[in-house]
C-alpha cells in the first residue's frame, strides 16, 4: 500500500505536466540504466530507436570511468549497437581530461585507475608520473593494489591536489553492487584526512558541460535520464536540465521521500519513456 500511494505521488510512468515534448536531448547513463553488464535492460534498444525516428538526440553519459572510451564503444558493438564516439559518449575520464587541460596544463598526473584509462589519459597528452607527480587524480579502479592504494594515500597526506573523477559510491552489477570511487574517497578520507578537491563527473558543472559541447544541446531542451538520485538526477537539477529518474538500477521508489531530491519525472525504467515520445 505505501508502495502504491507514493506510485501515485510521484505519478510514475506518468508526464503530467507534458514534459517530454520539450526535451530533445536525452544524456543517459549506461550501467542500471540502459544496461547491466552486458544485457539490454527491457525495452532499452527500442528506446533508442524512438529517440532518432522522432528526429531527437542522445548520448551516452557514465560516471563510471574504470574503461576508456574504445571499451564502452566495443562493449556497446558487441550488445548490437555502434554509436558516433564523437557524438554520443561521454565518460567522467573524458571530461576530467578536458578539466586537467584547462586547470593543470603541463602538469605530471598521478593516475590511480585502470591500463585502459591511462592509455586514454597519454593519447590525450596528459603525463603520468609515479613519482613526483603535480596533481592526484583517482579513478574507479578495479584493478589496484595494496602498494598503489598506499601510494595515493601517501601523495594525498603530502597535500598535492587531490581530483576524483566521479563520486558514485557502488557501480550495479546484473548480481548486485561492488564498491565504487566514493566508497574510495571514505576510505582515503579515513587514512589521508582529505576528500578530493574537485570532484568532475555527475552532478558536477564540468562534465555537463562537457556533454552539451559534445551534443551542440541547450540545458533548457536537455534531460540527463539515470538510476541514482545523487549524481544522474542531481546533475540534471543543479544545472537547469531536466532530470529523469528510472528505477531499473540503484535507488528504489521508498528511497525517494528523505533523498532531498525530486526528479521532474520518474519511470519505472526508459521503456516507459518510449510511448511518450
Amino acid at each position: 500500500m505505501i508502495i502504491n500511494d507514493l506510485r501515485k505521488r510521484y505519478s510514475v510512468n506518468f508526464d503530467r505536466e507534458g514534459l517530454i515534448p520539450n526535451i530533445q536531448n536525452f544524456a543517459l547513463d549506461m550501467d542500471g540504466t540502459v544496461y547491466l553488464d552486458e544485457t539490454w535492460i527491457d525495452g532499452a534498444r527500442e528506446f533508442l530507436s524512438r529517440i532518432e525516428q522522432t528526429g531527437r538526440k542522445y548520448c551516452f553519459m557514465t560516471n563510471n570511468s574504470s574503461k576508456n572510451a574504445e571499451a564502452y564503444i566495443d562493449k556497446l558493438h558487441r550488445m548490437g549497437l555502434d554509436i558516433d564516439p564523437e557524438k554520443q559518449l561521454v565518460t567522467s575520464g573524458h571530461a576530467t581530461i578536458a578539466y586537467l587541460n584547462k586547470q593543470f596544463p603541463g602538469k605530471k598526473v598521478y593516475l590511480f585507475g585502470n591500463r585502459v584509462l591511462m592509455d586514454e589519459f597519454e593519447a590525450a597528452g596528459i603525463v603520468l608520473e609515479e613519482d613526483h607527480p603535480d596533481v592526484v587524480v583517482t579513478a574507479f579502479d578495479t584493478s589496484f593494489t595494496w602498494t598503489k592504494l598506499c601510494r595515493l594515500c601517501d601523495f594525498i597526506r603530502a597535500g598535492i591536489p587531490y581530483i576524483g573523477t566521479h563520486p558514485d559510491y557502488n557501480c550495479p552489477t546484473k548480481t548486485g553492487f561492488v564498491p565504487d570511487i566514493g566508497a574510495l574517497f571514505a576510505y582515503v578520507q579515513a587514512s589521508a584526512g582529505r576528500m578530493p578537491d574537485k570532484i568532475v563527473g555527475k552532478p558536477n558543472r564540468e562534465i555537463i558541460d562537457y556533454m552539451l559541447n559534445v551534443m551542440s544541446a541547450e540545458p533548457k531542451s536537455t534531460a540527463v535520464v539515470g538510476d541514482r538520485l545523487y549524481t544522474d538526477v542531481q546533475s540534471g537539477i543543479s544545472n537547469g536540465l531536466y532530470g529523469i529518474l528510472v528505477l531499473s538500477g540503484e535507488v528504489q521508489l521508498a528511497d525517494l521521500p528523505d533523498a532531498g531530491v525530486t526528479p521532474h519525472l520518474i519511470f519505472d525504467s526508459v521503456k516507459e519513456i518510449t510511448r511518450l515520445l
